[in-house]
This record gives C-alpha cells, structure tokens and sequence, in this order.
C-alpha cells in the first residue's frame, strides 16, 4: 500500500511539473510570436500541439524499446520527445522575419531638409 502511494504522488509531482514547464515554454512562444508580428495564441497552440503528438510518439518508442515494465524509461523518453516538440515549434518561429516598425517609409520630404534656425 505505501508503495502505491509514493508511486501515485511521484508521478503526480511529474505531471504537476510538466504542466508547469508547458505553460512556461507556450509564453516564451507567444512572446516570440509577438516579437515576429503573428498571433501568439495560434502558435502557443502549436506548441501544445506539438508537445502532445511528440510525447505520445515518444511513448510509443519508448514501450517499443523498453518494454512496458521501465516506466521511468517510457516517462523520460516521452518528455524528451516533448521537449523536441518545443524546439521544432521554436525553430519554425525563428526562421520567420521580424516585424519591424520601418521609420525610414514615414519620412515625408520636408523631414530631410536640414533645420532651419
């Protein structure tokens, strides 16, 4: 019975902690998207999304290579695979141009004479 109930709170803890660390990589992800001039609830979706299919593919590996028996094994094979899912989501983002505020398409032709005293 004590073992069971370790067991249930250690992976509890986990999930409590993956949770967490989603959240926290979905708002560097938004601000990202900010940053490059899209919609950051779009891609904090795809970061979810992306997290999600990665980890159950990892899983799937992991069951594959470990057998059902090494939970740990399947449990961290999983979040490293989530953690990829992240990376790829962030490398999409990067690769897009930045949103820049021109200033040079807001000159009018008065602003390049030199001030008059």
């Amino acid at each position: 019975m004590v073992n069971f109930e370790i067991d249930f709170i250690y992976h509890k803890l986990f999930y409590m902690l993956e949770i967490i660390a989603l959240i926290f990589l979905c708002k560097k992800n938004g601000n990202l998207a900010i940053q490059k001039g899209l919609k950051p609830a779009t891609w904090k979706f795809y970061t979810v999304l992306a997290w999600l299919l990665t980890e159950m593919l990892g899983v799937i590996s992991g069951i594959l290579l470990f057998g059902q028996d090494n939970l740990i094994g399947i449990i961290s094979l999983g979040f490293v695979s989530a953690f990829g899912g992240y990376l790829i989501i962030k490398s999409i983002l990067e690769k897009k141009p930045d949103n820049f505020d021109e200033d040079i398409n807001q000159i009018g032709a008065k602003d390049l004479y030199p001030p008059r005293k």
